[in-house]
């Protein structure tokens, strides 16, 4: 589902550490000098097992059929998979759910009028792409959990369809009430799209990317080049997973062939209006044909017409999308690794294997790696090592159009993962380029070091170094904002780089978000030239050998870097945990929430003289005439004391912690060490509250979230954050309490740990 992401561009989504966090330089975080020097020689041997040869003859076996859920394509991969693990030597299984998944039955998009004309619909092979004329078991283009309709209205172009671009048609004098709105992909998550249309009282929402985003604007088109050609279309799944993810029907529980299940009707995450995605070439002539007031500046694109709004009598369109509703299976692979010493404290990895088609980047180039890695941990095993405690090896099904494979299975066995989960890892596409992480605070010092340890392929230094290089290359440039020249400044300092917070788009939503499992997300890129083919028939393996990692070397850091990152959390002394970056984190995140109280406010009264002073309608272009913007409520005051204290506690607790548990390692009993182990497996469970957030109580985690007008994107101290940004001042009183009585929740557990290691 998601795209990869360098280090940095996660970083700049959101947060910022000081260096006073610390640098990951000195001894190997969870382990004795002499466990340390036993995990080096193993993970040598992990690094000699790895094949980036192998992993580009299965990529090609399982992106050589379309693999969407359902498909018997799905199927016999994840059949292939089984088979592996057991020959691999682990105890491997497929956990079957049923989930309502909606294909498409009937698709027609007309422009009527003067000039009519039919959208295609459908893309074509292309010349090189021996799969792309592979289509005959493949689903056409749509979305997922849209509502079925039958349309006929005028059309309305929206710009990215967010919140802003609405008040900017509003100024304009144009309503979508009624009407079929036209969206261009990006500066929001897809399902946003129609879900904000819907809002608006608009009766169906096509999507399209424009050429300026992903196609000739950006670089040649495949197959000259790797960008999405006119006929391309990117699919993707509209469920309003900000609200809870996995199957609609069954929210909080697995979807057993006997679970309770909701009607189509009351599930909260289902849309109620048509949608649509389209090619720009099928886009071209509705956006050619609409009327109506010029778009404004930010709203044009690359194709070759003048772009106006449309509106009223501009243009009409008829759209129609039927959809089959039934329940289909779906099909994760579960291999497991019993530890020797504590096998009931578990250490999980997974990436998911369905796609929307082929699927070679997305999921694919994640999905081979999490095979090797399991493969080359097969072969240590051979060896007689065993791992100290259990490794989960899980491939999702069903991530597209939900995240569902992972959540129906942490849902199903919710009670035993926080009991026993130490840790999830996660990844998803993978391609050329500069180490993403994302993650809990908790694991960002084992992170900074196993980022140290893996040399990058194109350079021969560590990918952390790159990282740091990166970092400081973004901060210097001209314009650069100021939340990236403070990355830049820590890189400098040779401070830990901090892990970005997670938001939703990938499988590690339930395991952290629901269940409060620490959690990281790894890949890399920002070298590929993959995004122009995302969620379209051209995200195959000729293109991933073309545009993604022609040499597989990137394929082979992802699984020392994630193989690593499992090795240490399975075979530590004690988990690999520091926690003084989790204080450093929530802090830093505090003050960003009362700089926007403040900036909120001058904001308000720049606004307000504006408007008192008539500086909108003495500035407006009266051939062009709009409305001026209307004033905001006031700004109510917020009292911030209870989340200051129990910040500044948690200051305190984490410093004592992380002091008492380093002296500690190494003069543990076994039983005292196989006490700690539960502590420390459930310590992100703390950061968890169980009324979750605003409106959507599947969310636990008091400090990440996907934002609800974000999608993908994460919120931090999110109950705040939003009520804050959405100006319900009352419920941002109400979180500020929230916040502070999980944080202070935290300490206790922490202060009453640093006095029994202190005891020992």
């Amino acid at each position: 589902m998601s795209l990869s992401t360098s280090l940095f561009a996660g970083v700049a989504a959101g947060l910022m550490l000081t260096a006073a966090a610390g640098a990951s330089a000195g001894p190997m975080i969870g382990f004795t000098p002499q466990g340390a020097a036993t995990e080096q020689a193993l993970e040598s041997r992990f690094d000699q097992a790895l094949s980036g040869e192998e992993m580009k003859g299965w990529l090609e076996t399982m992106s050589s059929e379309p693999n969407h859920v359902g498909s018997p394509h799905d199927k016999a991969n994840a059949e292939l998979m089984l088979a592996k693990f057991k020959s691999w030597g682990w105890d491997a299984r497929i956990e079957t759910f049923d989930i309502l998944y909606p294909t498409p039955i009937a698709e027609k998009l007309e422009l009527l009028g003067s000039r009519p004309f039919t959208a295609a619909l459908h893309e074509t092979p292309v010349e090189g792409d021996r799969t792309s004329g592979k289509t005959a078991t493949a689903l056409p283009p749509y979305v997922a959990y849209q509502g079925d309709g039958d349309v006929t209205a005028d059309i309305v172009y929206v710009n990215y369809g967010m919140p802003e671009d609405y008040k900017a048609l509003e100024r304009l004098g144009v309503s979508v009430k009624g009407k079929i709105v036209l969206a261009r992909y990006g500066a929001g998550w897809r399902g946003l799209k129609p879900q904000l249309a819907e809002e608006h009282g608009a009766a169906g929402c096509l999507i399209f990317s424009d050429p300026a985003d992903d196609g000739y604007a950006t670089d040649d088109v495949w197959p000259k080049g790797g960008q999405r050609p006119p006929q391309g279309v990117q699919r993707g799944s509209v469920q309003k997973m900000m609200i809870y993810a996995g199957d609609p029907l069954t929210p909080g529980v697995g979807a057993t062939k006997d679970a309770k299940r909701l009607t189509r009707e009351t599930a909260q995450t289902i849309l109620h209006i048509p949608a649509l995605p389209i090619s720009y070439a099928d886009a071209q002539p509705f956006l050619e044909a609409m009327g109506g007031p010029l778009a404004p500046r930010n709203f044009r694109g690359a194709l070759p017409i003048t772009y106006r709004v449309g509106g009223a009598g501009a243009a009409s369109a008829h759209l129609l999308v039927k959809s089959d509703w039934s329940l289909k299976p779906i099909y994760d692979v579960i291999a497991v690794m019993k530890g020797k010493e504590y096998p009931d404290q578990w250490v999980v990895r997974g990436n998911h294997h369905d796609g929307w088609v082929f699927g070679a980047t997305d999921p694919l180039s994640g999905n081979v790696v999490l095979m090797e890695e399991a493969k080359a941990i097969g072969a240590l095993a051979r060896t007689g090592w065993r791992p100290k405690r259990t490794l989960v090896y899980a491939s999702w099904d069903a991530e597209e159009p939900g995240l569902i494979g992972s959540t129906e299975w942490a849902e199903a066995h919710a009670d035993e993962l926080q009991k026993k989960a130490v840790a999830y890892i996660n990844s998803d596409s993978n391609d050329r380029g500069y180490l993403g992480a994302e993650g809990s605070h908790s694991l960002q010092t084992l992170m900074n070091q196993v980022a140290g340890d893996v040399p990058d392929p194109e350079t021969g230094v560590s990918v952390a170094q790159r990282q740091r290089a990166l970092a400081e290359v973004e901060g210097a440039r001209p314009g650069a904002r100021e939340d990236v020249k403070l990355v830049a400044r820590i890189a400098a300092e040779g401070g830990e780089l901090p892990l970005a917070p997670l938001g939703s788009g990938s499988d590690y939503s339930a395991f952290i978000q629901h269940l409060g499992v620490a959690s990281i997300n790894l890949g890399f890129g920002g070298e590929g030239e993959m995004g122009g083919v995302y969620h379209s028939i051209y995200d195959s393996y000729d293109h991933y050998l073309r545009y993604g990692d022609p040499t597989f070397r990137y394929e082979v850091a992802l699984a020392q870097t994630a193989g690593r990152v499992m090795l240490r959390l399975a075979d530590a002394d004690a988990p690999p945990m520091r926690l003084q970056p989790v204080s450093a984190g929530v802090a830093h995140y505090l003050k960003e929430v009362k700089q926007l109280v403040e900036k909120t406010k001058t904001e308000d009264a720049q606004l307000s003289a504006l408007i008192a002073s008539k500086a909108y309608s003495l500035a407006d272009d009266p051939t062009h005439p709009t409305q001026p913007p209307q004033a905001e409520a006031p700004v109510v005051a917020l009292d911030f004391a209870a989340l200051d204290a129990a910040s500044e506690r948690l200051s305190r607790a984490t410093a004592a912690f992380d002091t008492a548990y380093s002296a500690a390692l190494g003069h543990l009993s076994r039983k005292q060490q196989a006490a700690l182990e539960p502590v420390m497996s459930g310590l992100e469970q703390a950061l968890t509250a169980p009324e979750g957030l605003p409106g959507r109580p599947w969310f636990h985690h008091m400090i990440y979230a996907p934002g609800m007008l974000t999608g993908y994107g994460a919120k931090t101290l999110p109950g705040v954050r939003e009520a804050i940004e959405s100006r319900r001042w009352s419920e941002a009183q109400t979180y500020i309490a929230v916040v502070a009585r999980t944080l202070d929740g935290y300490s206790d557990r922490l202060e009453k740990t640093v006095v029994s290691l202190k005891a020992q």
